[in-house]
């Protein structure tokens, strides 16, 4: 199980840098390390001895920082993803926050920069909608979402903000969710909480940007910067410019967007960063990464976009569920009794999870036939498609109406915590 849960890409150790810390003191500790004797001397180690040389192979070979260069001045640009590792989990199996305001999937973004010994960061967070929901997984595309009704939802909501402003100061919330359908509802529940807090440390702004985005209008992006325009100088690009004027790197005037190499490198590694993100909690690569990177939806991205979405689906409702389960045991979320003589990953099936499959495959495949193998007539002929569809169609609707029996669900902790 715990090979499921794979540590070898995206997560690092560091005896000497604190790599889980955004504090400013350390980040020359951490660029210096990587050009350190000691870093080279790990590379030198009796390979005899290194159990953990297989999961560095890729680490290893790349020991150097990439320097960035404007107006002939070079400096070092990075970026760390730290995904936080309470209320972890996958992508449907793990929404909301739990009682402590810890938000599912809370994923701290921090940019470095560093010029002839001047440095500063910035840090951007974002995680699941602070409140109490769920959207767990039913075989269809899109399950619709849940927001508990027994709950005290204010008080983990303040919680969670509290934690945010104690921990960031100020916060501007980006909500980008739908605003109608099925999502509208979630909207509605953030803004009104956000409303009753009354935390002037607290500024909401919604942009539904699959509505304003929609049949690839991403121009309209430009919205969304026009209503944070008064607090953009708190977002990671303008605040890059900033600081870059203010070290030395450009010049009084110059904007960020008018460095086309820069630029280039910037929107790749943010591309990369959300590929490397989506991949521990969806499954996939990120969405629609052919526009951070070029400006523009391609023909290929769509392409990618299509058949990510398809994997998605398959790894949401047919296995997402033993990853939940490797991810809670590899944190400790679960315990493993030696008095258990019985696993609980060991449950048995319902009749429903094989007899109604395999009956509508064979339905749908005795339609086939028919269609194939014309009978006498054509009233014969279109009876026989019409009783073997008609049967499959009714076999899948049964299925989908009890989606939740035949999706791969966790047996360990977060079983209990929906049942």
């Amino acid at each position: 199980m715990l090979t499921c849960f794979n540590v070898q890409k995206t997560h690092y150790f560091s005896s000497t840098v604190h790599y889980c810390r955004s504090s400013m003191p350390r980040l020359s500790q951490t660029l210096r390390f990587l050009q350190s004797p000691s870093f080279r001397q790990a590379q030198s180690a009796d390979q005899r001895f290194v159990w953990n040389g297989h999961l560095l192979r890729e680490f290893m070979a790349q020991p150097e920082v990439n320097s960035c260069c404007i107006n002939g001045k070079i400096f070092d640009w990075n970026i760390i993803s730290r995904r936080s590792c309470f209320r972890a989990g996958v992508r449907y199996y793990i929404r909301g926050i739990d009682s402590e305001g810890h938000a599912a999937n809370f994923v701290e973004t921090e940019q470095i920069v560093q010029y002839n010994g001047a440095k500063a960061s910035f840090v951007q967070t974002r995680g699941s909608i602070p409140f109490y929901w769920s959207q767990r997984p039913n075989l269809k595309y899109k399950p619709k979402p849940q927001i508990s009704k027994s709950v005290n939802h204010l008080d983990g909501f303040q919680r969670h903000f509290d934690s945010q402003i104690i921990t960031y100061g100020k916060q501007v919330i980006l909500n980008l969710v739908n605003q109608k359908g099925s999502e509208k509802p979630l909207e509605q529940a953030f803004a009104k909480m956000v409303d009753s807090l009354g935390n002037g440390m607290i500024k909401y702004v919604a942009f539904d940007f699959h509505k304003e985005c929609s049949r690839m209008r991403w121009h309209r992006l430009q919205i969304l910067v026009d209503m944070v325009a008064e607090i953009q100088n708190e977002f990671g690009l303008v605040l890059i410019s900033l600081t870059k004027t203010r070290i030395g790197v450009l010049h009084v005037g110059q904007r960020i967007e008018e460095q086309a190499d820069f630029e280039k490198i910037y929107k790749n590694a943010w591309a990369d960063n959300a590929n490397a993100c989506a991949k521990q909690y969806a499954g996939t690569g990120a969405l629609k990464t052919d526009f951070t990177r070029t400006g523009k939806r391609t023909q290929w991205g769509l392409l990618m976009d299509g058949w990510n979405s398809m994997i998605r689906y398959y790894k949401n409702n047919f296995s997402d569920g033993f990853r939940q389960d490797s991810i809670d045991l590899f944190l400790g979320n679960y315990a493993v009794e030696e008095a258990d003589m019985n696993t609980p990953l060991h449950e048995p099936k319902d009749w429903k999870f094989l007899t109604l499959p395999i009956i509508m495959v064979v339905a749908f495949s005795m339609c086939i036939i028919c269609l194939l193998m014309a009978g006498d007539t054509w009233t014969e002929t279109l009876a026989y498609v019409l009783f073997w569809g008609s049967a499959s169609v009714v076999t899948a609707g049964v299925i989908l109406f009890n989606g939740r029996d035949f999706v791969d669900a966790p047996k360990l902790v977060q079983k209990e915590k929906m049942d």
